[in-house]
């Protein structure tokens, strides 16, 4: 059984038990607008939690989380291949070990010819692993499906996009899409702030190409925009309707710096 170790625990966010559920908890205590709903995608952040936990929180918390989440997310460390999946074993985190869908893994694998079974991206990928806890805390039968993208090719994007959704129909239970990104880094808040929500018009509008040509073209460095762009690719052709901007802030409302800040936005799509 291949075994995937925390790479950030005691980093990103709390390695002992105990602490970490109690801070994933009071970070989904935040009142939501109504009962959870049921969604076919969101956007997550993934920065450590102190800065962009409330984030992802508000989001999650506003959810029904399946029992089968697929996990979308870059590739910072630029190992493996450009578009990599792991199709089985266990991934560990501080409150327990979570399965990968080996069934669902490698009906995408083999839906998405560019897709590559390869555990060198994600063994020290930090995008995925943070969501893990707050879908474990929701879920405690979660299984998931990693898949780490570290490509800016849209046609690749959009092919993997047409594979999940082609692999999600054929499910008779619900799947969630979790797109894990960042917003705009390291430029003031001011202007992060205007480049993000440049980036939010067209994820509210489920336009896939419009988001990839917006970050593309406008120098937008939206780290996950590949997750983004997949996830709006193949939760409107699933029939999405609607997006919904849950929160947005930037580091600088936790540390106070403007100067240099990171953006974070939650999205839910149904």
């Amino acid at each position: 059984m291949i075994l995937r170790h925390p790479a950030v625990a005691g980093r990103f966010y709390p390695a002992d038990p105990a602490v970490l559920r109690k801070e994933v908890g009071t970070y989904l205590s935040q009142p939501p607008k109504g009962a959870p709903v049921q969604a076919l995608g969101c956007i997550v952040p993934h920065a450590g939690y102190i800065y962009s936990g409330h984030v992802a929180g508000a989001v999650f918390g506003a959810l029904k989380i399946p029992k089968l989440c697929v996990v979308l997310c870059p590739n910072h460390t630029g190992m493996g291949r450009a578009l990599s999946i792991m199709i089985r074993g266990l991934w560990e985190t501080p409150l327990g070990p979570v399965i990968i869908a080996e069934d669902f893994a490698t009906a995408l694998l083999h839906y998405c010819p560019l897709l590559h079974e390869d555990s060198d991206a994600h063994r020290f990928e930090h995008a995925a692993e943070v969501e893990l806890p707050f879908l474990q805390v929701l879920q405690p039968k979660l299984g998931f499906v990693p898949v780490a993208i570290g490509t800016g090719d849209f046609e690749a994007l959009k092919q993997l996009g047409f594979a999940l959704a082609r692999a999600i129909t054929l499910r008779s239970e619900p799947v969630l899409i979790v797109a894990s990104s960042d917003m705009n880094h390291y430029e003031s808040d001011a202007i992060t702030r205007v480049k993000d929500h440049t980036a939010i018009e067209p994820i509210l509008r489920l336009d896939a190409r419009a988001l990839f040509d917006v970050v593309t073209q406008q120098h937008i460095t939206m780290c996950g925009f590949g997750p983004a762009v997949t996830m709006l690719t193949a939760a409107k052709k699933l029939g999405a309707t609607s997006a919904e901007l849950v929160k947005y802030a930037t580091s600088g409302d936790v540390s106070g710096d403007r100067d240099l800040v990171v953006g974070y936005a939650g999205v839910v799509i149904r």
